[in-house]
């Protein structure tokens, strides 16, 4: 089976998560997408990130209409800090029939140099990557890198960061949340504060 990773914080998980997430299962080859879920750094305090339960649970809630996208804990149960290298390890270990691959904006493309053996990666999984208007034409020889493969998804721009924002300033952004991640957020009082 081939399992697209899409990593994330997903403070909180909104419909641009989804359409992505949809549009690799649908279109880019991939049986699954696994949401992996970015457990809170114990080094790091930020107090606008929700504990790991409540980002796992507003992930649940967002997938359980979508059969092919399925929500993942799989590094809370790892070392901290963790690198995305260890959690590939870790998954080939724990599922060796699947076939594990990442998902990642154009963004994160121009920074994977800088991931702790980020050679690894690219030698042993396909990256998929979606465009961002954010990103910049940079790193052509990664992009022309036989396992990177450019995706024509949908451009969405809609950041978790806004949705904080705006939950906090009495606005309504009901729109851009799944419905039950909106319902699990206002009756937490999540993000008022």
């Amino acid at each position: 089976m081939k399992i697209g990773l899409y990593f994330g914080t997903y403070n909180p998980i909104h419909i641009g998560h989804l359409i992505i997430a949809n549009h690799m299962a649908e279109f880019a080859g991939l049986d699954q997408i696994w949401m992996v879920v970015t457990p809170h750094n114990p080094l790091k305090k930020k107090a606008t990130l929700l504990d790991d339960h409540h980002r796992l649970q507003m992930v649940y809630l967002a997938t359980e209409d979508f059969p092919k996208i399925k929500p993942s804990d799989i590094e809370f149960k790892l070392l901290q800090p963790n690198y995305t290298v260890n959690t590939l390890s870790h998954l080939q270990d724990k599922y060796p029939n699947h076939e594990f691959s990442l998902i990642m904006g154009e963004d994160n493309l121009k920074t994977l140099h800088k991931w702790k053996n980020y050679q690894v990666i690219l030698e042993n999984h396909d990256i998929f990557v979606y465009p961002r208007i954010s990103a910049e034409a940079e790193n052509t020889e990664l992009k022309s890198h036989p396992k990177i493969h450019i995706i024509d998804a949908p451009v969405v721009e809609i950041s978790s960061t806004f949705i904080r924002e705006n939950i906090k300033k009495g606005k309504n952004i009901q729109p851009l949340l799944p419905s039950k991640v909106w319902e699990y957020i206002d009756h937490n009082n999540f993000y008022k504060k």
